[in-house]
């Protein structure tokens, strides 16, 4: 399933390193002197050692991009989002979402548990806006609302998550204190009511 907020903002790798080449093909045959170069079979048999250190000489080559989410194999970005306590990517979301999402942690990162980095965040996962209102602001002193704090958030689609994963997301974004309200399409699914509130609630 294709995300829109996700397709209009692939992480695009930089200029400087798009189809950039450490060294020609024959690296290791060009420095054989004149006399070798007509020998084909010594040639030949050179290029076998070229072609193996050509690995190695890849991974040293790209080893200062791997930190960077545009261009890290997809296993060093899920990687890289563990550094950042990021959610857990669902499989529905392709390589380039995964990308995305990585750096959309790494921007919202300061601003975690305020209405900003939650909005951010459930825009990129469910590509629909959302709505939300809250009882936080700034205050004169003695003038804070009195009561529990909490937050109420809409949104159209939960996009490739299920309802149950896109409720852990928004819990584990939430400050624990803060109650939480979550409708999709017009339907409350958090808290839930009945028999629901009684096999899935979680603890706060």
């Amino acid at each position: 399933m294709t995300n829109p907020a996700i397709t209009a903002h692939q992480p695009n790798a930089p200029e400087s390193v798009v189809g950039h080449s450490a060294r020609q093909d024959d690296w290791l045959v060009g420095q054989l002197p004149a006399g070798m170069l007509a020998d084909d079979f010594f040639v030949r048999f050179v290029r076998i050692f070229q072609a193996e250190a050509q690995t190695l000489l890849s991974h040293a080559d790209t080893l200062p991009h791997l930190a960077d989410p545009r261009l890290a194999p997809i296993e060093m970005v899920r990687y890289l989002s563990g550094w950042l306590a990021a959610p857990e990517v669902d499989d529905a979301y392709g390589p380039d979402a995964q990308r995305l999402m990585l750096l959309t942690v790494a921007k919202t990162l300061p601003w975690r548990g305020t209405r900003k980095a939650l909005a951010t965040m459930l825009e990129l996962y469910s590509g629909a806006p959302v709505t939300i209102a809250e009882s936080g602001g700034v205050y004169d002193q003695g003038q804070a609302p009195d009561g529990a704090s909490w937050v109420r958030l809409e949104v159209t689609s939960t996009g490739p998550l299920t309802e149950e994963d896109f409720i852990e997301l928004v819990l584990d974004e939430v400050p624990a204190h803060v109650g939480v309200e979550m409708v999709v399409a017009g339907r409350q699914i958090w808290p839930a009511t009945g028999a629901a509130a009684t096999a899935g609630r979680r603890e706060r």
